[in-house]
């Protein structure tokens, strides 16, 4: 496999089961190919995972030397962000689109007794629009089920409160076949037309449930009345308004030469993702990594950022941000919305810059993984503060559910990573009762003494799952065994995630996408599994033993070939005879039958 072929790979590999769009670029970094996709990962992988009849994709793919893409939240956003793309950058391997095809709008005319259309322009004349819709026949459905349900006027005259009264218009047929009640004539007021408005734009923004039950009473009327044909007209229209989507992140006619900014990052980097948008469009998408020199802030990376994309692009009016940034722009407003539109687009931009972080994080440990674990390692143990390299790492938690059966875990990780072979179960011995100190001290003890006595190498740190008084009690354990200055020691308490050292009250609290804190919690959660799961099997097989003790010729293996094979009391209740006599043959299946009343 050639180094391009590996690095093609990588990407495909990392890719989001996200919908999306995905551009393939050639040597020369253009873009000779953008797509859709429902799911990025899959789609893009077929490209090289199959040989093409068609000789010009074949080419194509050939030509491939880089993939980006850009997630979003729908199907349908994903068709109009492709639309938005090819129709900018006209790739060479796609379809050309003509300017004068565009999709479908729904517009309220800003005046009085306002008229509800669709089109595909918009204009600058204050009117509100919805959309775009990918479906023409959807939005004339639509444009039909509002005409029915609020019986709109679809006359052009214009219903001034002066024109009305001076009674210069005469009602039409629209009026007498009872699809219009007549504002022309004063028959219905304009208070009563726009709360009709009003409810055609809440199920425009999506806001239908007042909508969705007003058609599910009409429905039920009709029921009632055996009126079956109207009630399953009113059913379709409840379908359909269920499944209207009304809003695109990707387009949106209302917002207008507005840049978006957002920023990811880790210790060693910033993640910048890029939107642009122009009439109500995305027709920028731009992803790239800043990496830190000096310890650099997230508003510092973004503002070098800002500036690093308007060397080659003309600033927009407004700047969306997901944070206040110190650095003014003449003529431009700085936005941190709170909710609404604008907020969705800095939503959906954090998002992409997530997943381009992701993607280069998976794609250096695949490609380089000694030399990210390593790194990873040397993270540890300078955020921890610790002596050693945390190699070898082991973390114990007790288990005690509601009081009964105390259990504890010790699960072990090497490089960052379990090793689950080397995974430990303790019964708790000398402790009665409910006391976590106390079986944390003697876990601790049994298990380094152990260590000890067969000369085995100890662990480089140990997590303890719990806060100061388990880590102290660890500690105790430690000094007895005169190991408590070879081994680095730290607990994290569940509340918090708070990380306590030794001899230190003040806890160290830790980034939340820390990677030194992620692995912590790993280990921490694993050991808290495992223990869970030793402690229920241990209750379930007591359960079984107290069960078992009251028949008469079952003995401890013939339990324990059961246990095995049903795992569970319920489960061997609900067994066939059968398939208990083929587990611990035919005598032996009879005395059980007999005893839970099974069918021989």
């Amino acid at each position: 496999m050639s180094t391009n072929s590996e690095f093609l790979h990588s990407i495909v590999q990392n890719l989001p089961n996200e919908p999306g769009v995905y551009q393939f670029l050639d040597e020369n970094n253009k873009i000779i190919y953008i797509g859709k996709a429902k799911n990025l990962k899959k789609r893009v992988a077929s490209y090289f995972s199959k040989n093409f009849d068609n000789s010009k994709t074949a080419i194509l793919v050939k030509k491939i030397t880089n993939i980006q893409y850009i997630v979003v939240e729908t199907e349908t956003d994903a068709l109009l962000l492709e639309n938005n793309l090819i129709k900018k950058y006209q790739p060479h391997y796609n379809v050309l689109l003509k300017d004068d095809k565009s999709y479908p709008l729904i517009a309220i005319r800003n005046e009085s007794f306002a008229r509800v259309f669709y089109t595909r322009k918009k204009n600058n004349d204050n009117s509100i629009y919805f959309g775009p819709f990918t479906s023409i026949t959807l939005v004339r459905t639509m444009m039909e089920l509002f005409k029915q349900l609020f019986l709109l006027r679809n006359c052009n005259l214009s219903l001034t409160s002066e024109n009305i009264s001076k009674q210069k218009y005469r009602v039409c047929l629209e009026f007498h076949i009872g699809n219009c009640k007549g504002a022309c004539v004063g028959r219905q007021s304009l208070e009563e037309y726009n709360a009709n408005i009003k409810q055609i734009q809440n199920i425009l923004k999506g806001n239908s449930h007042k909508t969705v039950n007003f058609f599910k009473k009409q429905m039920e009327i009709f029921a009632e009345k055996l009126e079956f044909e109207k009630a399953h007209s009113i059913k379709t229209k409840l379908n359909l308004l269920k499944t209207f989507q009304s809003k695109s992140t990707v387009v949106h006619p209302n917002i207008h030469n507005v840049d978006v900014f957002s920023i990811a990052e880790d210790e060693k980097c910033g993640f910048v993702n890029f939107l642009k948008i122009m009439n109500g469009k995305i027709i920028q998408v731009r992803t790239f990594e800043m990496r830190k020199k000096l310890n650099e802030t997230k508003e510092e990376l973004l503002t070098l950022a800002i500036a690093e994309i308007y060397q080659s692009n003309q600033m927009a009016k407004e700047i969306i941000l997901p944070f206040k940034i110190e650095v003014n722009f003449p003529s431009v407003q700085k936005i941190i919305p709170q909710k609404g539109d604008k907020k969705k687009l800095l939503e959906l931009s954090q998002k992409n810059a997530t997943y381009f972080r992701l993607e280069k994080l998976k794609m250096f440990s695949k490609m380089n993984p000694q030399q990210h674990t390593q790194k990873l390692l040397e993270q540890m143990q300078k955020d921890l503060t610790i002596k050693q390299l945390p190699i070898y790492i082991e973390c114990f938690d007790n288990s005690n559910l509601q009081g009964t059966n105390p259990v504890a875990s010790c699960v072990v990780f090497r490089n960052a990573k379990p090793s689950k072979k080397e995974y430990r179960h303790f019964n708790i011995k000398t402790v009665a009762g409910i006391d976590d100190f106390a079986s944390m001290q003697e876990i601790v003890f049994r298990r380094y003494q152990r260590l000890i006595l067969e000369n085995q190498p100890l662990p480089n740190l140990i997590v303890i799952d719990g806060g100061k008084g388990q880590l102290s009690a660890a500690m105790q354990s430690l000094e007895k065994l005169n190991i408590h200055n070879q081994i680095d020691v730290i607990s994290i308490a569940k509340r918090l995630e708070e990380i306590f050292l030794p001899n230190d009250s003040i806890p160290l609290y830790m980034e939340k996408n820390s990677e030194t804190l992620k692995i912590i919690q790993h280990i921490r959660n694993e050991a808290h599994r495992f223990g869970i799961k030793f402690h229920r099997n241990k209750r379930s097989k007591e359960f079984l033993h107290s069960e078992f003790d009251e028949i008469k010729g079952i003995g401890q293996k013939t339990l324990e070939k059961l246990l095995s094979h049903f795992k569970t009391l319920e489960n061997v209740k609900n067994a066939t005879f059968s398939e208990i006599k083929n587990i611990i043959g035919k005598q032996k299946a009879q005395i059980i039958a007999k005893y839970f009343n099974i069918s021989l």
